[in-house]
């Protein structure tokens, strides 16, 4: 997708290699944002609150890595954060505080396989991340704006509005807590009350029918968005309280509209909703013995870890005595689909992968420090089986 009427001096300039780098000793977003690039350039032209027009960057991504974008907010701001691919690329944005908490992350809400997501934050430091769903190698752009500034995508809030009835016709769905299942053809919009302020989790499973969710508050005003949260299952957390009042979930199927789909609307869950990341690899778990990690020990040249990997996340740690390239596969057998990420003891991703060149077997390679690394494997959605989990390190010659 070629965008339009594209901020120049920003995109010039990043063409140019004139961007900016974040500094190391800045720790930004928890440390993901270091050597991230600024969207505006610079710091100062990062502003979103301020700027004239939205920033925007091309993106180069390869061997499975994250391209960052930093922005700053002066005041509390409603911003539009957006990823489109060239050609056949699908980007995952994930969005991210100063602590490298995550706020949201969005994979194809922007209509085509690009990513997009509105929200209001706070004045602060934030990253947006973004990677290939696939883990190849992919082009894109990346835009952040404030919500009336002109978008990237197309968006699919709107076509959902427009295309077949509203939120004046939404079916009540209950009491928070209730689990519901209808067709999006029977069912289009559902509505929930809150009778006092109350931070809120839904989620919407089928992936028969590839559920996308829209929340709309009073008014019809929007909220947030998802597609495709949990494999084709979306899920929307709102942490902090929304008001007392009736709000409205705009169903659509991506795939099959005839499919019954189980929505849930529950308080949210700050412990569960942790374990859930966990559980996907998305986050990487403490080492205090809360989250079973197995200690793989020092890696000296060569090992070997069978995995009887599920869908959820299997946690390991390994220890580097001194800096070299690591190797990391995770190499699956018949209907096996690995899927495999690496990062270090701080958090900070090193890698991740899935489907590494012709096969559905995983691999990570990267420069890295002595120190302890964790590594996540885990079923890609439709995979079972046994993988094998291998980890080489080399170091430089003398």
């Amino acid at each position: 997708m070629t965008p339009l009427n594209a901020k120049t001096s920003a995109f010039a300039a990043l063409l140019l290699g004139v961007v900016t780098p974040a500094l190391a000793q800045d720790a930004l977003c928890g440390g993901v944002g270091n050597g991230g690039v600024w969207i505006g350039g610079d710091q100062a032209n990062s502003d979103i609150s301020v700027a004239d027009t939205y920033r925007e960057q091309m993106a180069l991504l390869l061997g499975g890595n994250d391209y960052v974008s930093l922005f700053t907010l002066s005041e509390t701001t409603d911003i539009r954060v957006e990823a489109a691919g060239r050609g056949s690329g699908d980007p995952v944005i994930d969005l991210l505080d100063n602590n490298g908490g995550v706020i949201l992350s969005d994979d194809d809400s922007g209509g085509n396989a690009a990513a997009r997501a509105e929200t209001t934050l706070d004045a602060g430091t934030y990253c947006m991340s973004m990677r290939s769903y696939d883990g190849g190698p992919m082009t894109g752009f990346v835009r952040i704006g404030r919500q009336e500034q002109e978008a990237l995508t197309d968006g699919l809030n709107a076509v959902e509005m427009d295309g077949g009835g509203s939120c004046d016709d939404a079916a009540p769905f209950g009491p928070l807590g209730n689990t519901v299942s209808a067709s999006v053809m029977d069912t289009p919009f559902w509505s929930f009350t809150l009778e006092t302020p109350t931070a809120v989790s839904i989620t919407a499973e089928n992936e028969t029918a590839d559920p996308l969710i829209t929340l709309y508050g009073p008014g019809d005003s929007y909220i947030d968005e998802n597609d495709d949260f949990d494999g084709l299952n979306a899920r929307i957390d709102v942490t902090s309280p929304l008001a007392a009042g009736t709000y409205c979930i705009a169903m659509s199927a991506l795939s099959d509209e005839s499919a019954p789909i189980n929505v849930t609307v529950s308080g949210y869950d700050a412990d569960a909703a942790l374990a859930l990341l966990y559980a996907r690899g998305e986050v990487a778990p403490p080492l205090d013995g809360s989250v079973a990690v197995t200690d793989l020990g020092p890696l000296q040249s060569r090992l070997r870890e069978d995995v009887r990997a599920t869908t959820d996340v299997a946690w390991y740690t390994l220890d580097v005595p001194e800096a070299g390239l690591i190797v990391v596969e995770a190499i699956g057998g018949t209907n096996s689909d690995p899927w495999l990420v690496v990062y270090d003891d701080l958090g900070r991703q090193v890698g991740l992968n899935d489907d590494y060149g012709d096969s559905l077997d995983s691999l990570v390679m990267a420069r890295v420090d002595r120190g302890t690394y964790i590594i996540g494997v885990r079923q890609f959605e439709g995979g079972q089986g046994l993988i094998r989990l291998l980890a080489e390190r080399y170091i430089r010659a003398q």
